[in-house]
């Protein structure tokens, strides 16, 4: 049996293999999360450009990353699967600009080599990122969540360079309180503590502070863990509807309906290698999974051999036909 709670009541409880996802979802947020708007669109211009990228791990128990080749491109989402443990995380600190041993021209926004930029540097050229360790990484604990938002504002209307170091504190909070109304953020407030939060509540402040700096590029890692069902749909519609408005999206996650239910093209990261790009429409479970052990080169291999076994019979040309 099942007990579902919702704000310290219990809602229902059940049999889960007799409910249906969207029945189990009336219960924990007391509605059906709206259907997701992926519309087919055509990509733009790269924005991130990975050539050739390799790094040894700095972590004894981290993992190298061996010649990484990725690209995003306006208007698109593109997902990294993976189990975890498999170079997610050296990678993101990589694009992030947390690691700045990148070879140069390794990592491109458009025509701009940023391997050797530092995060505020990438973040001035529109880079925007969300880690996903929250709490001291994502946010500082101790701060309220309208200072949180200087995390990544530095040089907003804010805090103006000419200002003598002087922070807006109304400004600030007006716009904390906005976010936390657009994001459906259960807090007490711009005031609140960011440690006072929920996982999921502070996951949704979170994103919601990145894509309200109308990223050129957005990279997000786990969008949704730890967030309710209600909570995940919106995170995800956010995304989707930054993608619509010509931003260029990476999403990781280990969660594979995620990753279908926003991606536009796949990739597959394992023991530090990213296997080729695969459109949505070819991008099976079946395939995904055998990709996540890092057989992605015998997939290939075996898709190769059956398009020449199809392409050889039409070259032979009909039965009886001269040879030439």
């Amino acid at each position: 049996a099942c007990t579902v709670l919702r704000g310290g009541r219990v809602t229902g409880v059940c049999n889960p293999a007799e409910e249906s996802n969207a029945s189990l979802s009336r219960m924990m947020i007391g509605a059906e999360p709206p259907p997701l708007q992926h519309r087919p669109q055509q990509a733009g211009a790269v924005v991130l450009s990975v050539k050739g990228l390799s790094l040894t791990r700095e972590d004894p128990f981290g993992v190298d990353l061996e010649g990484i080749d990725l690209q995003v491109c306006a208007g698109e989402v593109v997902g990294i699967a993976g189990v975890s443990g498999n170079g997610q995380k050296e990678l993101m600190l990589a694009l992030s600009g947390e690691d700045g041993r990148a070879p140069k021209g390794s990592i491109r926004m458009g025509s701009t080599d940023v391997s050797a930029l530092h995060p505020g540097e990438r973040r001035e050229l529109g880079l925007h990122f969300v880690p996903e360790e929250r709490l001291g990484r994502g946010a500082v604990p101790t701060l309220s969540l309208a200072h949180n938002l200087l995390l990544t504002r530095t040089g907003s209307i804010f805090l103006p360079k000419f200002a003598g170091g002087w922070i807006k504190v109304g400004a600030l909070e007006q716009h904390a309180a906005q976010l936390i109304k657009t994001f459906n953020v259960k807090a007490d407030g711009p005031r609140a503590l960011a440690r006072s939060l929920s996982g999921g509540n502070l996951q949704k402040f979170i994103v919601g502070r990145e894509i309200d700096a109308r990223p050129r590029l957005f990279i997000v890692s786990q969008p949704t863990w730890g967030v309710d069902v209600g909570a995940a749909a919106q995170i995800r519609g956010e995304i989707l509807a930054l993608r619509d408005a010509g931003c260029a999206v990476l999403v990781v996650s280990e969660e594979l309906e995620e990753l279908f239910e926003v991606s536009d093209r796949l990739h597959v990261i394992s023991k530090g290698r990213l296997s080729p790009s695969v459109a949505l429409a070819d991008a099976g479970i079946e395939r995904i999974g055998l990709w996540m052990s890092g057989l992605w080169d015998e997939d290939v291999q075996h898709h190769l051999a059956e398009l020449e076994d199809a392409i050889e019979p039409g070259l032979a040309g009909p039965p009886g036909a001269p040879h030439a």
